[in-house]
């Protein structure tokens, strides 16, 4: 019932962000994004390992981050001062800037043991239902291909623990099902990718 009713939000946020992205406006967001540049960095390729790389993910997934940010869905102490004030159209130029830009590769050194428990652990629970071939994300689902390991274990931990739950609990069904060191393949084998 819960994946019945989440497909149907899901469903009417699509039509929604559809009606929204003639509104969405890239060079808005770019200067609406230069307070970000210093947790997410240039153009939202991040290079501090706890936050998340944004450049590249999908635009209805940044927005309804934001969305869910503001409304207390998901919380982040850190975030909360650049979220608070965000209009819709902020949101919306935000997601259209981060979006569009193209990720560039971390720096992470990730060992090639882990790399491989981590493909396989991921074929095992099959992320790529949801995350797609690549880990390029969809929709409201995130991109974790070149993902910073540490953001990637901190949310699937979060997930597991139940202090992240705006994800109508598929993350959290999944990740409760995995170890720490599942967690910590899966996080060797995201960052390994483009």
């Amino acid at each position: 019932m819960q994946a019945i009713i989440f497909r149907a939000a899901c469903a009417a946020i699509a039509m929604w962000l559809a009606s929204a992205a003639a509104t969405q406006d890239i060079e808005a967001g770019q200067k609406k994004a230069e307070v970000c540049t210093a947790c997410h960095g240039v153009n939202g390729n991040s290079q501090v390992p706890q936050f998340p790389i944004l450049a590249g993910q999908t635009a209805r997934y940044i927005y309804l981050q934001l969305k869910d940010f503001q409304e207390g869905r998901r919380t982040e102490a850190a975030m909360e001062p650049f979220y608070k004030n965000l209009t819709r159209e902020d949101m919306l130029d935000l997601a259209a800037f981060f979006s569009a830009q193209k990720p560039i590769s971390n720096t992470f050194a990730a060992e090639a043991a882990r790399i491989a428990r981590g493909q396989a652990k991921a074929e095992e629970t099959l992320c790529t239902m949801c995350h797609l071939g690549g880990f390029k994300g969809q929709n409201e689902i995130p991109r974790v291909a070149g993902q910073h390991p540490a953001y990637v274990i901190k949310q699937m931990q979060d997930f597991k623990h139940g202090r992240r739950t705006n994800d109508a609990g598929n993350m959290s069904s999944v990740a409760k099902t995995l170890s720490d060191d599942d967690i910590e393949d899966l996080a060797h084998y995201l960052s390994n990718l483009d």
